[in-house]
């Protein structure tokens, strides 16, 4: 059973840090694209980080470049989204996702719940 597991959510205040990680059992990530995305309160669920199966390549959405930063660690069978510079407005749940070929276009093979990440004062 395939199961993808998001933690490191949490109330942030603006311009801080958190850490993502995304734990993968019940498949190989360096088989997968991968990605993050989030989702805002009464909001589509929206792109905003992807790697591809080598890991050489990424891809951000405008909003997040230069603050977010993704990787994935083969051997921890895990991916992580390093979040800087955090504003109110990328306050929403973020998952993780995986897929065979990618998980840059919105749709994907495996989903994880979700972890909630507050930026507020």
């Amino acid at each position: 059973q395939v199961q993808l597991v998001e933690s490191g959510g949490g109330l942030v205040q603006p311009g801080g840090s958190l850490r993502l990680s995304c734990a993968a059992s019940g498949l190989t990530i360096s088989n997968y694209g991968l990605g993050w995305y989030r989702q805002a309160p009464g909001k589509d669920r929206d792109f905003v980080a992807a790697i591809s199966r080598s890991g050489l390549i990424t891809s951000y959405t405008d909003s997040v470049k230069g603050r977010f930063t993704m990787s994935k660690d083969n051997t921890e069978n895990s991916m992580f989204l390093q979040m800087n510079a955090l504003k109110p407005e990328d306050t929403g749940v973020y998952f993780c996702a995986a897929d065979r070929r990618t998980a840059a276009t919105g749709t994907a093979d495996y989903w994880g719940r979700g972890t909630q990440v507050t930026v507020s004062s």
